[in-house]
């Protein structure tokens, strides 16, 4: 889930089926987190061992040999808007660039938006106001 302050901006949103969500994972068995970042995208989708489905990233842990699965639930990634106060269902770790939004008043797109500094600021020409994406939170929810 994300939570942020909007200034004069609307609809933020992770753009496209391509996005990558970047991650840090945990091994469900032994706990193991992983050094690297590790990304995933709406478009990717892996077999389950045993023929059970499948899930956006399928993995094997390095330590214990467990199979760990990760999915996007693409239903619940809804766009961001100046309204909302309470946190919105996102799925993000590390707030990378790809974002995008809208000027509240004017609709002016906004692309490829970098909130790895938790913070993020523009201009909108058409109404002559500053724009921006401040306190930028975010949380995970087991669904």
């Amino acid at each position: 889930q994300l939570r942020a302050t909007l200034e004069n901006i609307t609809r933020l949103r992770a753009e496209g089926q391509d996005f990558r969500w970047y991650l840090k994972l945990k091994c469900g068995n032994c706990g193991e987190v992983s050094e690297k970042w590790q990304y995933l995208r709406l478009m990717d989708s892996a077999p389950l061992k045993g023929g059970r489905g499948s899930a956006t990233m399928v993995q094997k842990c390095k330590l214990c040999s467990r199979e760990n699965s990760i999915d996007i639930l693409s239903q619940t990634i809804k766009p961001y808007n100046v309204m909302q106060h309470n946190f919105k269902n996102f799925l993000q770790m590390c707030l990378q660039a790809g974002f995008a939004a809208e000027g509240a008043e004017s609709g002016t797109p906004f692309n490829d938006i970098n909130l790895l500094e938790k913070d993020w600021n523009d201009y909108d020409e058409k109404t002559k106001e500053s724009v921006g994406i401040y306190e930028v939170t975010h949380k995970f929810v087991k669904c």
